[in-house]
């Protein structure tokens, strides 16, 4: 008898008028006893290899025949390599994310200015327009810390606003901010009083020359560009200031003493305010705004208090209607704690001469 081999699997189909049985399945050539052979590589005579749909799992079944130690699922194509660390490819994802980074942190500080510019030209309209008619700064301007105060309580109280742990230290290190910010405060509703806004808004335009030299007072160090940036800052004041029609020395030293008071607001809240990173800036407008409230009226109640009434009665015959003189004090109040609030909001992110300039 012929010798057994791998082939083919093969179907023995017996001839008409034998008389031996042979074996139903053989894994042989046909022999003398398999004169008809039906191979299951052909089905009705058509190649099996030609029918696509079943050309993948024959090959497979095929295969496990030729070896059957194979393991299953060893013909599926590994995806190892989609898991093996791409160096370039994580590079450029990271420089992509970082370009998204800094584009959004663009966009922030263009709405910051945006918003601080609008707040800061509707608090100069209507400031004014009260201060004309009503020539008492130093209520209106507590008038505004107490506008800010009042617009955080309300967040804080409804939770529209999570309100941060407040420690004895973190109000120890606001009272030297909050007192320059009085100041500077202050200072400038008296400058706006005395002389024409936009004089005003000249002479605190000087504020990064008064951040340039007290920050190298305290230490900090700026390249020779810097320094010479500022000449042309203050020769446009100088010529500002001598050709103002509105000129006096009031309103010169109460927008000068502005400048100062913000200047050391901004070092000094950089710098003491450090290690109370939870409090984020909108909670640090509220407790400034407050404490500020404690500083400014107090004094205002001693320098104005008795002229009050009869200033309110003189500001009412002058606008006419009382609601319209009151829309104006809401207003200046609204704005002027809403352009500070911007500041304080984002001044911990950047730096403090950027807002310097533009304060």
């Amino acid at each position: 008898m012929p010798s057994l081999s791998p082939n083919p699997l093969t179907i023995i189909i017996p001839s008409k008028g034998s008389k031996t049985k042979p074996p139903k399945i053989f894994l042989n050539k046909s022999t003398s006893f398999s004169p008809k052979a039906c191979n299951f590589n052909k089905i009705h005579g058509y190649p099996l290899s030609k029918i696509p749909a079943l050309t993948t799992k024959t090959a497979h079944f095929g295969n496990i025949i030729e070896n059957p130690s194979r393991k299953l699922g060893s013909n599926v194509p590994k995806a190892a390599a989609s898991s093996e660390p791409n160096p370039e490819g994580e590079a450029k994802s990271a420089e992509a994310a970082a370009a998204a980074k800094s584009k959004a942190k663009t966009s922030q500080l263009a709405l910051v200015f945006g918003f601080w510019y609008f707040q800061n030209i509707v608090f100069n309209i209507y400031n004014k327009k009260a201060l004309n008619v009503f020539p008492f700064p130093w209520l209106l301007a507590s008038f505004q810390l107490f506008a800010g105060s009042v617009w955080m309580l309300v967040l804080w109280s409804f939770k529209l606003q999570p309100f941060s742990k407040i420690t004895k230290p973190f109000i120890i290190a606001l009272l030297g901010p909050a007192l320059f910010h009085t100041i500077g405060h202050i200072s400038g509703c008296v400058s706006f009083s005395k002389v024409a806004v936009s004089f005003t808004h000249v002479i605190k335009s000087s504020e990064p020359v008064f951040s340039v030299v007290f920050s190298s007072f305290l230490g900090d160090t700026y390249p020779l560009k810097v320094w010479l940036s500022i000449v042309p800052i203050v020769l446009g004041c100088s010529l500002a200031a001598i050709t103002e029609v509105s000129f006096n020395f009031q309103g010169l030293w109460g927008a000068l003493i502005s400048n100062v008071g913000f200047v050391l607001r901004n070092i000094y809240s950089k710098r003491s305010l450090q290690n109370f990173k939870q409090v984020n800036g909108l909670n640090l407008y509220g407790w400034i705004s407050i404490i500020s409230l404690f500083y400014l009226f107090p004094v205002a109640v001693l320098v104005e208090g008795p002229q009050w009434v009869q200033g309110h009665h003189n500001a009412i015959q002058r606008v006419g209607k009382a609601s319209t003189f009151y829309m104006w004090v809401m207003l200046s109040g609204e704005s002027g704690s809403a352009f500070e609030c911007t500041w304080i909001w984002d001044c911990h992110s950047w730096d403090f001469l950027v807002f310097s300039s533009n304060s």
